[in-house]
C-alpha cells in the first residue's frame, strides 16, 4: 500500500481481523443445532432494534454512497443530499404502513409476498428480475466504486482491488448468512460514522486555519452555489435534481421502491424479533439518514473548494482521504472498506435468498435444510465472481456513478411501486394488471427517454409511476379473474404505531422543515 503508513496498515489490518472474527463468534450454533434456511436468511428471526438500525444503515451507505454522493457533491452540492433526507421520512411511512403487512406474513422475500397476492407467475417475474439488477447494477458498482477508492489511496491495481474486496465481503458473511452481515454491521456503522465524521471534522478545519466552524464559514462564502436545495431550471445540473418537483415527485418513488420493497433492505426488517423492534430500528436509521449527508455530501463540497477542476468527480474523497495525517488515515480507510463489504455482504445474502428461496426451491421442494444452504453459499460466490467480471466494462468510463444507478433503475421503480402498494391496498388488483404496471413501466421509461431527452428522469418517474397505476387499475377492471387470494392480506394487521414512533415522526419532520427552509 503505497500511500498508506504502517500504521495505517497496521490499523486496517487489524480491523479486517476483527470483523472476520466477530462475524465467526456470532455466526456459530449452539450445540446440538443445525443451521437451516431461517437462520440464515432471517437470522433465526431474532435481531433487536439497534442491529436493525445499524444494518439497514450499512446495508445502504457504500461506495456508491461515499464515493458516488461526495462526487454529486463535488459536481452539484448540497442538493443531492434530498436523497438521503427524504429518506429518513420515507422510512418513517415503511415502517408504519409496510412493515405491518410484510411481518403479519412471515415472508422470507419480496417476491413470496407477491406469490400469496398474484402468484407464481409473478414471483418468478420480479425474482429473477432483482436478481439480474443485484447483480450487474448494484454489486458491480459497490466492487468498481470500492475498487477506485483503493486505487486513488494506495496505487493498488483495480483488478486487485476488486478481487480483495470481493473475498473480504465473503469471508465474513459467506458462513454466518445474514446473522453475521447484521452483527458485524453494528461495529461497521461505528467505525463509518466515526471516520466519516472525522475526515469532515479535519477538511474543514484545514479550510478554517484550525476552527471547523471558520472552515464552514469559508465554504459557505466561496461556494454559496453548493448549498442551493432546490435547483433552478437554468442549473447546469437540473435534469438530475429538477427543482420543487424532488420534493413533490419522482424521488418519492424511488424510495419507496428502495427503501420498502428492496429485497437487499428490507431483508433485515423481515429478521426482526417482534413487528415493534423492526419499528424502533427504523426510527433509529431515519435519524442516522439525517446524519448522513455530513458525511457522504459535505466532504464533496470541501473538496470543490480544496481542489476546483478535479475529474472525474467521484475522485473527490478519496482525494480528500489521502490528506488525511498518519494513523488517521488508515481509519478513515477501514471506515471506507467497512461500509464497502458490509453492502457487498447484504446484496451477496439477499441474491441467495431470492434464488434459492423464489426459484430453486419452487423446482427442488424435497431437499434437506442442508442443500440449500449450499445452494445458498453457491449462490452467493457466482455471483460475486461475475460483479468482479462485469464492473470495469458497465461502469469504467462513467464520471458520476450514482447518477447512473438512480436514473437505470429508474426505468423499473415506479411499476414495482405500483405493484406493491395496489397489491397490498387495493383488493380489486389483478395478476393481469401487476404484470402490466411491471412491464409497462420499462416501455414507458424507455419511450419517454427517447421522445422527450429534456425531461428530466426524476420528473419521468413520476409520469411513469401515474401512468403505470392508471394502467394497472384499467386492466385489472377489464379482467374478470379477480385475485381471491388477495382479499385477506390486510385481514389482523395493525397500523396503529406507539407514542415513541409517533414523536420521533414529528421530530425527523421538523428537522427536514429546518434544513429546506435554511438553504432553499
Amino acid at each position: 500500500m503505497s500511500s498508506l503508513s504502517s500504521l495505517d496498515i497496521s490499523l486496517f489490518a487489524a480491523y479486517v481481523v476483527m470483523l472476520v472474527f466477530v462475524a465467526f463468534w456470532v455466526s456459530r450454533e449452539k450445540a446440538g443445532h443445525q443451521k437451516n434456511t431461517k437462520d440464515y436468511f432471517l437470522a433465526g428471526n431474532s435481531l433487536p432494534w439497534w442491529a436493525i438500525g445499524a444494518s439497514l444503515i450499512a446495508a445502504n451507505i457504500s461506495a456508491e454512497q461515499i464515493i458516488g454522493m461526495s462526487g454529486s457533491g463535488y459536481a452539484i452540492g448540497m442538493a443531492i443530499a434530498s436523497y438521503e433526507w427524504m429518506a429518513a421520512i420515507t422510512l418513517i411511512i415503511v415502517g408504519k404502513y409496510f412493515l405491518p403487512v410484510f411481518l403479519k406474513h412471515r415472508i422470507y422475500t419480496m417476491p413470496q409476498f407477491l406469490q400469496q397476492r398474484f402468484g407464481h407467475e409473478v414471483r418468478l417475474t420480479l425474482a429473477i428480475f432483482w436478481l439480474g439488477v443485484y447483480v450487474f447494477v448494484n454489486l458491480t458498482s459497490i466492487l468498481w466504486l470500492g475498487a477506485l477508492a483503493i486505487n486513488t489511496i494506495t496505487g493498488i491495481d483495480m483488478t486487485a482491488g476488486l478481487v480483495f474486496l470481493a473475498l473480504l465481503s465473503l469471508t465474513y458473511s459467506l458462513y454466518g448468512g445474514l446473522k453475521a452481515v447484521a452483527y458485524t454491521d453494528i461495529i461497521q456503522v461505528v467505525v463509518l460514522v466515526a471516520g466519516g465524521l472525522l475526515l469532515t471534522y479535519i477538511t474543514l478545519g484545514m479550510l478554517g486555519e484550525g476552527s471547523v466552524i471558520s472552515g464552514f464559514s469559508t465554504l459557505l462564502d466561496e461556494a454559496p452555489q453548493k448549498f442551493n436545495m432546490i435547483l433552478s431550471a437554468d442549473h447546469e445540473h437540473y435534469m438530475s435534481l429538477p427543482g420543487v418537483s424532488v420534493l413533490i415527485g419522482g424521488m418519492w418513488i424511488m424510495n419507496l421502491s428502495y427503501w420498502g420493497f428492496n429485497q437487499y433492505i428490507i431483508q433485515r426488517t423481515l429478521a426482526a424479533k417482534s413487528l415493534k423492534e423492526a419499528q424502533k430500528g427504523i426510527v433509529f436509521a431515519a435519524f442516522l439518514k439525517l446524519l448522513m449527508p455530513i458525511i457522504v455530501v459535505l466532504p464533496g463540497i470541501v473538496a470543490y473548494v480544496l481542489h476546483p477542476g478535479l475529474e472525474p468527480a467521484d475522485k473527490a474523497y478519496p482525494m480528500l482521504l489521502g490528506m488525511m495525517p498518519e494513523g488517521i488515515k488508515g481509519f478513515v480507510f477501514a471506515a471506507l472498506v467497512a461500509a464497502i463489504v458490509s453492502s457487498l455482504g447484504s446484496m451477496a445474502n439477499s441474491i441467495s435468498t431470492i434464488f434459492t428461496m423464489d426459484i430453486y426451491t419452487h423446482y427442488r421442494q424435497d431437499k434437506s435444510e442442508h442443500h440449500y444452504l449450499s445452494v445458498g453459499r453457491i449462490v452467493s460466490v457466482t455471483a460475486m465472481l461475475l460483479a468482479v467480471i462485469c464492473a470495469q466494462p458497465l461502469l469504467g468510463q462513467l464520471d458520476q456513478a450514482f447518477q447512473y444507478i438512480q436514473e437505470f433503475t429508474g426505468f423499473f421503480t415506479p411499476g414495482i411501486v405500483v405493484l406493491f402498494l395496489l397489491g397490498m391496498f387495493w383488493k380489486q388488483t389483478t395478476t393481469k394488471g401487476a404484470l402490466s404496471a411491471a412491464f409497462g413501466s420499462f416501455a414507458l421509461s424507455l419511450l419517454l427517454k427517447v421522445m422527450m431527452p429534456q425531461l428530466p428522469f426524476i420528473d419521468r418517474v413520476g409520469v411513469v409511476f401515474v401512468s403505470c397505476l392508471l394502467l394497472a387499475v384499467l386492466v385489472s377492471k377489464l379482467d374478470k379473474k379477480i385475485q381471491v387470494r388477495g382479499q385477506n392480506l390486510l385481514d389482523g394487521v395493525q397500523f396503529s404505531t406507539s407514542a415513541s414512533y409517533n414523536v420521533a415522526t414529528l421530530a425527523i419532520i421538523a428537522i427536514l422543515a429546518a434544513l429546506y427552509i435554511t438553504w432553499w
